[in-house]
């Protein structure tokens, strides 16, 4: 199926659809790798961190270089099946999956980990673990554009896709739901960590977790862009 649709865009323009989809991959792989840098904050290894941070910084840079090519292709692209100005706003927020990635891993170098407690670590973890979900799943829904570009944007094939941004919707609010639960956790280990131990951990909570604020921001704009196209 991606084969076709790539062989008709090589032959009749260039399309923005095929790099949209690189650029959402680029931003998932930011993510697993800061899941990756999160383990390695949580075990001490500091070197091993760095080197994941600095991958993280890679991917987050190529993602820029498609998202310029994209915008600078757009105007003299064929005529679109959506809106340009929904294109772009919808390019926006899934760049920012990427720069909240790379935000969150240079916010783990700032500081060890040495004076936390376990169970905040595995509070780390846990949110983590569903923020990477959630962006997995909104990957699901950008590879749904392939579908609907092979069938011109059939009613079924809409709603087959539209059915997947509320499964990004509801694994956000889980994540809410685990970083209010997380930040408890931070305060009532104020004797043990400090205060600033604190503020920088409930920083890191709030950058993680803006990870899927992203997704499921950029899962809307994409709902919005298909349904006004």
């Amino acid at each position: 199926m991606k084969d076709y649709i790539r062989s008709v865009f090589d032959v009749v323009a260039e399309s923005p659809f095929l790099p949209l989809e690189a650029h959402a991959k680029k931003g998932v792989l930011a993510v697993e790798k800061l899941s990756e840098a999160m383990e390695a904050y949580c075990l001490g290894d500091m070197e091993l961190l760095e080197k994941k941070t600095a991958e993280i910084d890679k991917l987050e840079h190529e993602a820029d270089i498609i998202k310029q090519k994209i915008r600078a292709g757009i105007p003299s692209s064929i005529k679109l099946p959506v809106d340009k100005k929904d294109l772009l706003s919808f390019l926006k927020q899934q760049d920012s999956i990427a720069d909240y990635a790379q935000t969150s891993a240079y916010w783990l170098t700032l500081r060890s980990c040495k004076t936390l407690p376990d169970e905040i670590k595995e509070g780390f973890s846990e949110l983590m673990e569903a923020v990477l979900k959630t962006v997995r799943m909104y990957d699901r829904l950008v590879d749904e554009l392939y579908k609907l570009l092979a069938t011109s944007f059939s009613k079924e094939e809409i709603k087959e896709t539209l059915s997947l941004a509320p499964e990004v919707e509801k694994l956000e609010h889980d994540v809410d739901v685990l970083e209010t639960a997380l930040m408890k956790k931070i305060f009532e280990n104020e004797d043990r960590i400090g205060g600033a131990g604190v503020c920088y951990l409930i920083g890191l909570v709030e950058k993680v977790g803006s990870i899927a604020d992203k997704s499921a921001s950029s899962a809307d704009r994409l709902r919005t862009m298909i349904l006004r196209r």
